[in-house]
């Protein structure tokens, strides 16, 4: 029994790497463009900042746990790699404020933040419990992962356009969920199934969300910035309509 759960583990993780790789790859149609321009104007570096604290995160969780991780450090050691040039490339085409706060936003999460993380779980805990600690770690960090693309969702329904929420990407980054989840249970490792349940709802929620507004007329720009005006009132109690 172990055994057949053991080679179901493998069959999804195998598949959550060749998802996985993709989209991994999926911003390369973003510096294409930034190449072209010569500038990453616009553009922001904090996704590939996270997505770089994430990979290490399960690198170093996968070297604690020791058992069943080859697929774990595969395709989270090309994360590491590919993230890293994202980062690169961001810094040579971008305008000198944006490449001041990336070097800072990734000193402070990717530097400090994993350095002092790593320091006090290898220091102050040993065996079970460091993996313990390196698992919520994990654990949280991806469901906070996960749930930021809620904000797109917010975003669409107020604009009422689906041009930021691709569904093809959602529907990508679903199905990696399913597959990462299924790998987490046949092992057991609830650290890496947990987060991933919470990622395949949140995959759902973006499709549904899509497919109500796909064909919706966009709300025109002074009619959202009349809808952030009265939100803006609301929240502060006034009466007073913005002008």
């Amino acid at each position: 029994m172990h055994i057949r759960e053991s080679s179901w583990a493998f069959v999804f993780g195998l598949l959550g790497n060749i998802i996985s790789f993709a989209v991994f790859l999926s911003p390369l149609p973003t510096f294409y463009i930034i190449f072209k321009k010569k500038s990453a104007e616009g553009f922001q570096s904090l996704p590939y900042i996270v997505s770089l604290f994430s990979a290490m995160l399960w690198i170093y969780y996968a070297f604690v746990k020791r058992e069943s991780v080859l697929l774990l450090i595969t395709i989270n050691s090309f994360g590491i790699v590919i993230e890293s040039v994202y980062l690169v490339a961001f810094l040579i085409y971008a305008p000198k404020k944006s490449r001041i706060s990336t070097i800072k936003m990734f000193l402070l999460l990717d530097v400090f933040g994993f350095g002092a993380m790593l320091l006090s779980t290898h220091y102050l805990s040993k065996g079970a419990k460091r993996l313990t600690i390196i698992g919520w770690i994990s654990l949280v960090f991806n469901i906070s992962v996960f749930a930021a693309p809620l904000l797109v969702v917010k975003n669409v329904i107020r604009t009422k356009s689906v041009e930021y929420m691709p569904f093809f990407l959602s529907l990508t980054l679903t199905v990696n969920a399913v597959m990462w989840f299924f790998y987490g249970l046949f092992l057991k490792d609830y650290y890496v199934a947990l987060p991933n349940t919470l990622g395949f709802v949140f995959g759902i929620i973006q499709m549904v969300v899509y497919l109500i507004y796909r064909n919706a007329t966009p709300v025109k720009a002074k009619e959202l910035d009349m809808m952030i005006g009265y939100e803006q009132n609301d929240a502060g109690g006034g009466a007073v309509s913005k002008v």
